[in-house]
């Protein structure tokens, strides 16, 4: 499902790719850090061959099972991640391989290989979810085989991503592709494939076209949503850099007989945050969407918009029964039904489809994983039921979805599915015993919510350097927690095991903070609105974690995400988002002050670089000052090229690494 993510982050990359890639790639190395992953894989093994070292045959293996991950070709990338970890590449070949188990549906080697990664770092926590995960999927594996489904794999399908269906008029269907469509199509060097479009299928003449002119374009269309009649279409858009845009966007059009509108944004678009994967109610009053806003529960969140005469309402996120701090994708809405697709909720791989229905008082039944044979160790999304009347009686039910399971045409193929009764098991009831007396009524269920919380800390590479990679997270011991409900707060002690239990109020929003000596505090929220009772599900259990930041004081902590246009020191738009979660650090921790840096590559004058570096720092105080903080608690220190991250003979620095030493950061200072 690589053309995906590729429409949710095309422009990002863009940014650091588009200057200097013209020229000639003349190693698989360079290929991979400019992003051009299906260069990479044919350049790579050849270099892999010639390595004598095995630490640099580890390096490479590595990236060839990385950029076969990228093109979305698991299989492949499964054996370079075996091949790096033959050669010691450590915790992320390793991490990958395990994944990739899970994604092969090699559940009983992926269990071995998820414990035996949390040993290695440290923390048997971070895995639990997964091991418990393969422990489900492979008793799904076995009821999917009950012959309840038939799935068709359709002949529109290519060797290129075909994902998305949504129906259409006269019997057709649209979908998304990245499928090459006349000679001027350009080529994507990441997939080695081309850029998405929509199109039109039709079943009858076993032909397809481009949608419209007027809604592809050069950019990257995506997934799509109709009003009842075909007169409004909704769609995703991800603008290249070139249109000066940089994030992907929900656009609207209407028809007028064969003719399509112009296309326009809609009105709640936020330039800093990614929107996609539009579904309509079938009265057209009410969009649903998936969007990565920072007032979500993390990642990508599933929204609710309802129409009103001058556009769309502010969107409302949808609650936890839905939502997680993973990523929720590709919502189709049908009837009071929404099918959806996460990679958090336990699943069997990659994305899974989930159903969940809405209740009274705008609440959402506890969801259902479809399991196999719908979902698979694969990506599973973009579940359409298709309410057309079916020659064959027998069939239940039948629609489609987008899966990136082996055996397709390959990478995101569409299936057609077609759900049949199955005769249930005999089952032999035995005859009442009359000695036996009369069964005591079942008692009034009890409806709980249950939230388990855990207080947990960053586990680094190298323990003293906050700087270094971050292997996982374990529980942190003897810290405090607040909770805030209602007028309400309660105190837990948290032990060994870093967890603490709430039994949760209906319609109630929780707020959390956690503090131990030498940590930053943290907090985190939770809310049991929208969250409906199931009568066969009394006690459902929720989980919500607590990050502590131990206070590393004097030690530089890179800001991630600030970039400078060239030449320029003021705060980019795109910059905002990681200054506002320092600010919110700030104002959390009142008894620490830090120190704001700005670092250069290596490119260009010493003291050309020192000055830029200090205006940037300078502009980074300056902008957390308009948010609140007190400028006693801040000071700005330029260091030019003095303190360079990744030590390269500067002609021959990938882009990558001077973006790596091209950095903002702050540090905990007395």
């Amino acid at each position: 499902m690589n053309r995906i993510h590729t429409l949710l982050t095309l422009l990002i990359l863009s940014t650091i790719i588009s200057c200097s890639y013209t020229e000639k790639i003349k190693d698989g190395r360079t290929a991979f850090a400019r992003k051009q992953f299906s260069v990479a894989s044919e350049m790579l093994p050849s270099e892999y061959e010639k390595e004598k070292s095995r630490v640099e045959k580890g390096k490479i293996a590595y990236l060839i099972g990385e950029s076969y991950r990228r093109m979305n070709k698991p299989e492949k990338s499964l054996e370079w991640y075996k091949k790096a970890m033959d050669n010691q590449y450590g915790i992320d070949a390793m991490k990958q391989y395990a994944f990739g188990l899970k994604r092969a549906e090699k559940y009983t080697e992926a269990k071995d290989a998820f414990k035996e990664l949390g040993l290695e770092i440290g923390s048997p926590y971070e895995y639990r979810r997964e091991i418990t995960a393969c422990k489900l999927s492979e008793s799904w594996l076995e009821e999917g085989k009950s012959g309840e489904y038939t799935l068709i794999e359709l002949p529109l399908n290519t060797s290129n991503a075909e994902y998305a269906p949504t129906l259409f008029e006269d019997g057709k269907m649209v979908f998304t592709s990245d499928r090459k469509m006349g000679e001027t199509a350009n080529e994507y060097k990441w997939t080695g494939n081309y850029y998405s479009n929509l199109y039109l299928y039709d079943p009858v003449s076993d032909e397809v076209t481009s949608f419209d002119d007027r809604i592809n374009s050069s950019n990257n269309e995506g997934t799509l949503t109709f009003n009842e009649d075909f007169t409004e279409v909704i769609f995703s858009r991800c603008y290249s850099e070139v249109d000066g845009d940089q994030h992907c966007k929900l656009m609207t059009s209407t028809r007028q007989g064969d003719t399509w509108s112009i296309p326009i944004k809609i009105n709640f678009v936020d330039d800093k945050a990614n929107y996609a994967h539009p579904t309509l109610s079938a009265d057209g009053s009410v969009l649903y969407f998936s969007c990565n806003h920072s007032d979500g529960w993390g990642g990508y969140d599933i929204y609710r918009s309802e129409r009103n005469p001058d556009g769309w309402d502010p969107p409302i996120v949808l609650g936890r029964t839905v939502n997680t701090d993973g990523n929720e994708k590709f919502p189709v809405i049908d009837g009071d039904t929404l099918y959806f697709s996460s990679d958090r909720h336990p699943g069997m791989g990659g994305l899974d489809i989930f159903r969940t229905f809405k209740m009274d008082n705008d609440t959402w039944s506890p969801i259902h994983n479809l399991k196999s044979p719908i979902n698979s160790g694969a990506d599973d999304f973009a579940f359409t039921i298709d309410r057309s009347e079916n020659e064959d009686v027998d069939i239940l039910q039948a629609g489609y979805f987008s899966s990136s399971r082996p055996g397709g045409s390959g990478n995101d193929d569409i299936y057609r599915f077609e759900k049949r009764y199955v005769e249930p098991p005999v089952v032999v009831v035995p005859e009442p015993d009359p000695k036996k007396p009369e069964p005591v009524k079942p008692k009034p269920i009890e409806y709980k919510m249950i939230l388990n919380g855990y207080v947990v800390e960053k586990i680094f590479q190298d323990p003293n350097n906050p700087d270094s990679k971050m292997l996982g997270k374990r529980p942190l011991p003897g810290s405090q927690v607040f909770a805030n409900f209602n007028g309400q707060r309660k105190t837990f002690a948290i032990g060994e095991d870093g967890k603490f239990t709430l039994e949760m109020e209906v319609n109630t929003d929780y707020s959390f903070s956690a503090t131990k000596t030498d940590y930053l505090t943290g907090e985190n929220r939770f809310s049991s609105k929208g969250i409906g009772k199931d009568p066969n599900n009394p006690t459902q259990e929720f989980e919500v974690e607590i990050v502590l930041d131990k206070i590393f004081k004097n030690k530089e902590i890179v800001l991630e995400d600030i970039y400078y246009d060239y030449d320029k020191s003021d705060i980019r738009s795109d910059a905002t988002r990681s200054l506002d979660n320092l600010a919110t650090i700030l104002f959390r921790n009142p008894q620490i002050n830090i120190q704001l840096s700005a670092h250069t590559d290596c490119r260009g004058a010493d003291g050309y670089n020192k000055t830029l570096s200090q205006k940037r720092a300078e502009s980074a105080v300056n902008y957390l000052i308009t948010k609140g903080i007190q400028p006693t608690r801040l000071s700005a220190v330029g260091y030019g090229k003095d303190r360079l991250r990744i030590e390269c003979q500067c002609s021959k620095c990938t882009e990558d690494e001077h973006q790596l030493n091209r950095r903002t950061t702050f540090k905990v200072v007395d």
